[in-house]
């Protein structure tokens, strides 16, 4: 990590230790997080997908409710690869939160209309803006004609919805070839970010209490068992997060290999923060599972986010195919 990034993790870091009600404006106005990939022409702070993986990183860590990942990222993105840059500089200036729905095949597009159905949309009830990806196109629907229907909740911090389209009237901003694989890519990369910073939170969570918790006149620490468990959760992290870094530095680059490293960083990194989550739970023993510990808003956080943007298997799939001769 450089010092540039060093830097905006600290910044972000204390804003989230103040807890500002709202945040969000704050993060925007304050850091410039909502731009942060988005040139300057467009309102944005000029920099990479890079600074966003610090950022996503530490709302991760402490599970912090945002629209960066659907809105500030996603969403800017697929504007900026389609050519569409007109509402770029309100989603920048934190003014107004957009949501992208992935419809790809699954859509009918007929005179600019669309009909389809997009599950575990982020940000989707409190979204200014609707935008629809459709194959190599990308599109603008307005609140008023789609229905959005919330999602039963594993994890109450990351709001999800079902979002149905019946002959919904759309303009067309612009389209990309290899727009929806692309965004897909982009949104496994992005949220492997989230997860190694939940891992690390959690990490540093259960090594703080085996050294604090006594049992039989020892703290749990200081029993081998425990410390071969820690160091294997610390092995997994640190490979997560190399897992996420490359993944991140591809997708910034262009890289042909950025398919592929996106697939390994969603497989690697869900199971990694399921892995060292169940760590947690194990070596906290019964306050893990009672509403007065977070270890459980960190379970249901792993076990969510391995589904979003296709579940691990899903993604190994991908892996077989690519990596494995026919």
């Amino acid at each position: 990590m450089s010092d540039e990034h060093r830097a905006l993790r600290d910044a972000v870091r204390g804003l989230l230790a103040a807890r500002p009600d709202p945040l969000w404006p704050r993060l925007c106005k304050e850091i410039g997080v909502a731009g942060l990939a988005v040139p300057e022409q467009h309102g944005g702070a000029g920099a990479t997908l890079l600074e966003s993986q610090v950022v996503l990183a530490e709302l991760g860590r402490q599970l912090t409710p945002s629209p960066m990942l659907g809105s500030a990222v996603l969403a800017t993105q697929a504007l900026l690869r389609a050519g569409a840059t007109d509402l770029l500089p309100s989603l920048c200036a934190g003014e107004r939160v957009a949501a992208l729905l992935l419809l790809g095949d699954h859509a009918v597009s007929e005179g600019g209309r669309l009909t389809g159905e997009a599950r575990q949309v982020l940000d989707a009830e409190t979204a200014d803006v609707l935008l629809v990806a459709t194959g190599d196109a990308l599109w603008e629907v307005a609140a008023a004609d789609v229905t959005v229907q919330q999602c039963d909740l594993l994890d109450p911090t990351r709001p999800l919805a079902v979002v149905r389209l019946d002959d919904a009237p759309a303009r067309r901003l612009g389209g990309d070839a290899g727009l929806l694989p692309w965004l897909r890519d982009l949104g496994c990369v992005a949220l492997s970010a989230e997860q190694i910073g939940a891992a690390a939170r959690a990490f540093e969570l259960t090594h703080d209490f085996v050294r604090q918790r006594v049992q039989f006149g020892r703290t749990i620490g200081s029993f081998q068992v425990i410390q071969h468990r820690l160091a294997e959760a610390y092995l997994r992290l640190e490979t997560a997060t190399t897992a996420s870094w490359t993944a991140a530095e591809a997708l910034t680059t262009g890289s042909p290999e950025a398919p592929t490293l996106a697939a390994m960083a969603k497989v690697h990194c869900s199971e990694a923060l399921q892995a060292i989550v169940a760590e947690m739970i194990q070596m906290h023993g019964g306050i893990a599972i009672t509403w007065e510990h977070d270890a459980h808003r960190y379970l249901r956080r792993a076990y969510a986010d391995a589904q979003l943007f296709g579940a691990p298997s899903v993604h190994l799939d991908r892996l077989s195919g690519t990596l494995l001769p026919t």
